[in-house]
This record gives structure tokens, sequence and C-alpha cells, in this order.
């Protein structure tokens, strides 16, 4: 049964027509206006921005008698988002995406039932399964006994970061009140929804460009969680938030709305953000670990003498902050472009770093054999084959699946 959803446009009437459409996700036990207002300032300069509210949450007061699936919520998604779109003169036309938890599966859920109607998408705090069934099926029981406020406790250890609450109560309020006032039937239906997701399988099907946020302090959906979506789709990218939990566009509004926009937008702030030279640093730290790994991380920092201390600096926040974590590239493609390079170059050191680098960002041994063939012509038969053998002895060296796993 496809539900009825209800949205809630953030974006003023002056310019509406003109900017792409945005469209905004929640999590489960939120409410459009409660999660994603402060956010949406920083987006409504450059979209049209639309949030949804699921049933029985927020302005949508409506639960439907059967029970939907998550395929089913998602149609309904797209059923308001197409009436929107007829408004502005472009019927079933593409529009952005941007959801949390909940929100980020009805994402997943968009991407693999209707990828030529999503341009991009930004999914944040989310998995491709979240939680077992029998969790969900526990939860369900404990709201039709005793109703969501049983669920403010818990709700409020699991949502936020350490030291939130404290720091922005009324936002913390908002939301915990939005949940303490959704209607029980509306939480145990989207409950039952989440319960028979699981898109695993799947998530190579999605060629759509996909940025995977996760809060470094979410224990719900852990970053691990978002590594399997970044890793599994073509063209995914990972970004991990430090002091964040499962609510991002709550806990770190400023930096979601930048994320966002960069992702859509397709180009990088960098040159004009508002984030300092130890954020920039401390983000290539973090791609940097992602796609070599904490042992040669780790062995690079620990070997670094006086000489060379500015030099390992200077890759990590201009190579790694600088450019491997730019939007407008996902970072199987930079690897295809960086194995290249090194064997045009001849740089055999690097080369077999980046071919374990490449298998952790999706390359498959298939397309590093293409690529090192594509050599051969441009750069060389003696710098392809050396570049071969170099391949051959990693490859040999990697388990079955290594590199194809989350980083």
């Amino acid at each position: 049964m496809i539900p009825h959803i209800t949205a809630v446009r953030m974006s003023g009437s002056a310019r509406r027509a003109e900017q792409p459409l945005l469209v905004l996700g929640p999590s489960l036990g939120t409410s459009a206006s409660a999660l994603w207002t402060a956010c949406a300032a920083g987006l409504t300069d450059h979209f049209d921005v639309l949030a949804w509210d699921l049933p029985g949450h927020g302005h949508n007061r409506g639960v439907p008698d059967e029970p939907f699936t998550m395929a089913e919520l998602a149609a309904g998604v797209l059923a308001v988002v197409d009436d929107v779109l007829e408004h502005r003169d472009q019927p079933r036309g593409a529009f952005g995406y941007a959801g949390v938890s909940l929100g980020g599966a009805v994402g997943l859920q968009l991407l693999l039932d209707a990828p030529s109607r999503v341009a991009s998408a930004v999914l944040l705090c989310t998995g491709a399964k979240i939680s077992e069934a029998a969790v969900w099926r526990d939860r369900m029981a404990e709201v039709r006994a005793s109703g969501t406020p049983v669920m403010v406790p818990g709700s409020a250890e699991r949502w936020f970061a350490p030291g939130f609450l404290e720091r922005e109560p009324a936002v913390g309020s908002a939301l915990l009140h939005a949940l303490e006032e959704t209607v029980d039937a509306g939480y145990v239906q989207v409950c039952g929804a989440l319960a028979d997701f699981d898109v695993r399988d799947r998530l190579g099907e999605i060629a759509v460009p996909v940025l995977a946020v996760a809060g470094a302090e979410d224990g719900v959906t852990t970053t691990a969680h978002l590594s399997q979506i970044a890793a599994g789709v073509l063209r995914g990218r990972l970004v991990e938030l430090a002091g964040v939990g499962h609510l991002a566009p709550a806990e770190a509004p400023e930096t979601v709305a930048r994320l966002i926009r960069e992702h859509l937008l397709g180009r990088s702030e960098d040159a004009g953000d508002d984030r300092t030279v130890g954020e920039v640093r401390d983000a290539g730290m973090a791609v940097r670990r992602e796609v070599l790994g904490d042992a040669y991380v780790d062995r690079a920092t620990a070997n670094a003498t006086d000489l060379t201390v500015d030099f390992q600096d200077f890759i990590t926040q201009y190579a790694w902050g600088g450019v491997w974590a730019r939007p407008g590239l996902d970072r199987r493609s930079r690897s295809l472009i960086t194995l290249t390079a090194l064997v045009a170059r001849g740089h055999h050191e690097e080369l077999a770093l980046h071919v374990r680098a490449a298998r952790t960002n999706g390359v498959t041994d298939e397309e590093i054999k293409e690529l090192l063939l594509q050599t051969a012509i441009y750069c060389g038969v003696p710098d392809a084959n050396t570049a071969f053998r170099i391949a051959q002895g990693v490859l040999t060296d990697l388990a079955p699946d290594e590199g194809q796993d989350t980083p």
C-alpha cells in the first residue's frame, strides 16, 4: 500500500522556479521542520527545498490502515515530489535528494526504483540495512503498549553526541517533542518497513553520485554502515563528521548544508568556505586513512622526521584534504586517474600502494587489467609490463575480497 506523504516547502517563493529542486527526508520519530529547518537555511539560496513528513509524523497526521514497505514509502515520496514538479512545469523531472537514517533508506530505495529521477544524493547517518528485524519488532510492540513517549528517553541517548543536549537544549527539545507527538500507529508502521529493509546486495546497481555522511559518535548507523554504502555504489564517497551523532542536520547544520551544496552542485567551496586549516587537515587525514589504511598512515606518521614532518602535513592538507576530498569526482575515478599517472611517471613504489587503495575504493581486478592495457598504448609497453608485474604482486597478496569491503 502506498502511503500518503505530506511535504513542507522550506524555500521562499521568489526564485523557486530558477533553482534545482532538493528533497529532504526525515529520520524515524522526527518532523521535517524540527530536523531540517536550521540546515535548510544554508540551502535555500541554491535550491528549491522541499522536506517531507512520514505518516503520523509532523504535519502528516494520516496513517494507512495497511502496512507498507520501504519501496511503497519511496513511491509515496515520489508522488508528492511529482506534484511539486508539475507545478514547476517540470513533469517527471530529476531532483537532488538528502535523507537522514530512515530518510536515507528511502533515498537508497529511490535510487534503485527510480534511478533516472534522482540526479545526486546525500545519505546521512543511514544504512543499506538498519538494525535487525527483531529490534524493530520489539520496538513496535513497545509503542503499541505504551505509545511513542516511551521512546523519548532512549532516543535522547541514541540520537545525539555526548554534550549536545546541554549545548543546544532548544534543538534537542524540539526533536524529542516531535517524537512524543508522533502518532503511535505511524511510528509502528515505519518500524515495520525498516524491519524488512535490506538492499545491501543491490548497492552495485546505483550509478548516481552518492555522498555518504557518518556521525563519528553515531551508535545507531555507524561509520561502517556509511562506508558500506560509499564502497558499494558505483560512484560513492564517504565523509565522517567528528563530534556528531545520529541526527547530523540538527547537530551540525552549517557543515551538512555545505556538504550538500558541494555534492549536488558539483563544486568544492574550499577556496571560500569557513573551514579552518585544522579542519581541512583533519578531513584530509580521515580521507587518507580511508583510502590507504590505518597501518600505512600510522607508519608514515611515526617515521616522520624533522626533515619530513612538514611534507607529511603538506600532503595530508593539500593532496588528501584539498583534492581527494573534493566532490567533483568519486574516489573510484580518482584511483583510476592516479594509477594511470603513476604508470606514466614510473613511480613504482607509489603504484603498489595505490593498487591497494584502488581496491579499497571499489576498483575491480578486471578494471585494473583494462587500465594497464590502456597504459601500454599511451604510456609504453615497458612501463605497462612493469606495472602488470607490480599489480600482480599486490593482488596476489590480497585476500579474495580484501579491498572490496568497507575501508
